[in-house]
């Protein structure tokens, strides 16, 4: 495991816990709009930590917070991840998955093995557009697959989609509803400008405004 960062405490990040959030180093798409480029970019890596001081700190910290959120980068590139959950499973936290959909494989035996109470993963557009969004190019059978897994898993999950204009249009939008025809959780959330987003040149694109954003949430939010 390479991680990267640790916050100790949110209360945003995991739906209805408390929790502390690892920060895994590495990615494999390369998402222009990207907040943490030092989690993605291996020349912008700093000193990882070691996972002991991750379990150092989570060590008598039950019943005041309640979870961990496993982030990124993409966490399910590291080698050890679900050796990881698994000692926080031990400890007596729950555990949330942030993922990009790229290796379901590893999905599918983080089901299989129940270590998982929450996922999240972000759609980044129509299949279509993905290698233009992700900057490489993807096999969208494994976010299909993934998507998939998810749904059937059992785990509570959230599908998201970034609203970046250019990359996601209305159109996209409709593209995306008979992938998670079988959802029941799908959110939209408004891009975010960021001083330290892989591309700068998002710095200067035009966004789509609220009174916009809160139209396609309209349309296309899902929450069952």
């Amino acid at each position: 495991m390479r991680i990267g960062g640790f916050q100790k405490l949110t209360l945003v990040d995991f739906p209805g816990l408390v929790a502390a959030t690892v920060f895994t180093q590495g990615c494999n798409f390369r998402c222009g709009y990207c907040h943490n480029p030092g989690l993605v970019l291996p020349e912008l890596f700093g000193q990882p930590l070691l996972p002991e001081q991750v379990f150092e700190f989570l060590n008598g910290r039950q019943g005041k917070i309640e979870g961990v959120v496993i982030t990124g980068g993409e966490p399910t590139l590291q080698k050890g991840l679900g050796d990881f959950i698994t000692r926080i499973k031990g400890m007596g936290f729950a555990v949330k998955l942030d993922t990009n959909g790229s290796h379901p494989e590893v999905l599918s035996s983080l089901f299989e093995l129940d270590l998982l109470d929450y996922i999240a993963m972000d759609i980044k557009s129509s299949l279509a557009k993905y290698a233009q969004v992700t900057g490489i190019s993807c096999d969208t059978t494994k976010i299909q697959e993934s998507i998939d897994l998810i749904i059937n898993s059992g785990v509570p999950y959230q599908f998201r989609t970034t609203l970046v204009k250019g990359f996601c249009s209305d159109e996209d939008l409709g593209y995306i509803q008979p992938l998670i025809r079988k959802a029941g959780h799908y959110v939209l959330q408004p891009f975010v400008h960021s001083q330290k987003m892989i591309d700068d040149r998002f710095d200067h694109q035009d966004q789509y405004t609220a009174s916009e954003v809160d139209h396609l949430k309209s349309k296309y939010d899902k929450n069952s």
